[in-house]
């Protein structure tokens, strides 16, 4: 999010041409430019068939009062998710010392007493526990199909 606050404001303040692409660690592309990411992008390498780079602010294609309110709806839309992820953040170290404190004196979350949680937290640990089982299962299927050791021989006498 902080990249792309940084982009707006730079093409904002200086009238800059920028392009950003950013990869999750999934590999899902996240990008902002101004005017787009697709005019920056082929006026550093246009496509195959087109004459030279494009310039980048041609007057007929890109209004600059335009360019500017999409950056500035981008940065709306990046704050706004910024503060939904905050709350959610808060929402979820809640449900979490819930159920450490439904837990007690037990040695593990997943042995927390249920009774103790409410309507915002079951699901959300019922959740958990199903992460857990389908983490233990995947486990359980790496071994068993992994090729078993071999033997170790008797020491001969």
């Amino acid at each position: 999010m902080g990249i792309f606050k940084k982009v707006g404001e730079l093409s904002q303040l200086c009238g800059a041409c920028v392009a950003v692409v950013v990869f999750s660690e999934r590999g899902r592309p996240f990008a902002i430019g101004a005017p787009s990411v697709d005019v920056v992008l082929r006026a550093c390498n246009p496509l195959p068939g087109e004459e030279g780079a494009r310039l980048l602010y041609d007057e007929d294609e890109v209004d600059a009062a335009a360019c500017r309110g999409l950056v500035e709806a981008a940065l709306r839309q990046a704050q706004e998710t910024e503060a939904r992820v905050k709350a959610e953040k808060v929402r979820m170290n809640a449900i979490g010392e819930k159920v450490m404190q439904a837990k007690g004196d037990r040695l593990f979350w997943w042995d927390a007493d249920v009774e103790q949680l409410g309507e915002a937290e079951l699901p959300e640990f019922a959740r958990a526990l199903q992460r857990l089982r389908d983490n233990v299962q995947r486990r359980a299927d790496q071994l068993s199909s992994a090729d078993p050791p071999l033997p170790t021989p008797l020491p001969l006498q």
